[in-house]
């Protein structure tokens, strides 16, 4: 199925984001991205406020289809292994391939969300099937302060995925192994 072109030109930002950094996102160089006719971008996205929302929209819709998935790849949530699989199977997809390059974007998009309270109000973490399981998972061993226990672990392996991005990387298992150990105490 063919990106309609705002589809498209959000994707390319994206990639020239994780490429080149903030400084380097401008119209100009989402157009040889996206191997569009100069003022392609500009057309669509007017000021650079619009082309990071629309990238940052674009962002989580990928990390949110990439969270719905994940459950179907995955056993039920019983035990902390299983978790600990999880969490495995996300981090090795947010620090390889695409994933990578959507974690650089990301990052650097939420640090852009600081100054911008549209931006932040986008990127705010949303339900998805990922953190649903995380939730469920926690319950059911008796946690009972189930959405703060699940925020900070989901914060620790966001923290984690940032040091794997830094330092070139993997998150250690028994990282992960210690956040739920520690998120079920």
């Amino acid at each position: 199925m063919a990106l309609d072109r705002r589809t498209l030109l959000a994707d390319s930002a994206i990639d020239v984001l994780a490429d080149e950094g903030i400084r380097g996102l401008t119209h100009r160089a989402v157009d040889r991205k996206a191997a569009m006719p100069p003022g392609t971008t500009s057309a669509y996205f007017r000021t650079r406020a619009a082309l990071l929302t629309a990238l940052v929209t674009r962002l989580v819709q990928l990390d949110q289809a990439e969270l719905q998935a994940m459950p179907e790849e995955l056993p039920p949530l019983r035990t902390v292994e299983e978790l600990v699989n999880g969490m495995a199977l996300l981090t090795r997809q947010r620090l390889t391939g695409e994933g990578r390059r959507r974690s650089l974007a990301r990052y650097a998009c939420a640090v852009e969300s600081v100054r911008d309270p549209e931006l932040r109000e986008i990127l705010l973490p949303r339900e998805n099937a990922g953190r649903e399981a995380v939730r469920l998972f926690l319950a059911a061993h008796g946690v009972t302060d189930v959405e703060n226990r699940t925020h900070t672990l989901l914060s620790c392996i966001d923290g984690l995925v940032f040091d794997g991005l830094v330092s070139g990387g993997e998150v250690p298992r028994e990282a992960l192994e210690g956040l739920v150990v520690a998120a079920l105490r």
